[in-house]
């Protein structure tokens, strides 16, 4: 299950590259990133899990003599939830510089941006 996750989550960050690397659109030059950020999450989940460990609970069913060796770290999981918003963020920011670009130059086709260039 780990090894699916893994490969799933390097799948998308390789295809969500390539797609920022090879498309001259900007939206979906922002989808790609995005493909890429969930990959990123992905691969964190999995680099977190560990077989035959219980969610970080302590209650009745996980005592706290056993807890360091019956759950997962949650550390891991803390950082894919700010990922997850930070890439939210970050996000909504590349969709608003592209809604401004679209408004000055009416075309989202980033070699029609000439001044950009050196």
């Amino acid at each position: 299950m780990v090894y699916i996750a893994m490969v799933t989550g390097f799948i998308l960050i390789l295809i969500g590259l390539y797609g920022a690397l090879t498309n001259t659109n900007i939206l979906r030059m922002i989808v790609s990133f995005s493909i890429a950020n969930t990959g990123v999450n992905i691969v964190l989940v999995g680099v977190g899990y560990m077989h035959g460990r219980t969610a970080p609970i302590l209650n009745e069913a996980v005592p706290v003599t056993e807890a360091a060796a019956r759950i997962i770290d949650p550390v891991p999981q803390a950082l894919v939830l700010t990922a997850i918003v930070i890439g939210l963020g970050i996000t909504t920011l590349m969709l608003t510089y592209a809604y401004k670009l679209y408004e000055m130059k009416r075309t989202l086709d980033i070699a029609k941006f000439s001044e950009l260039k050196w």
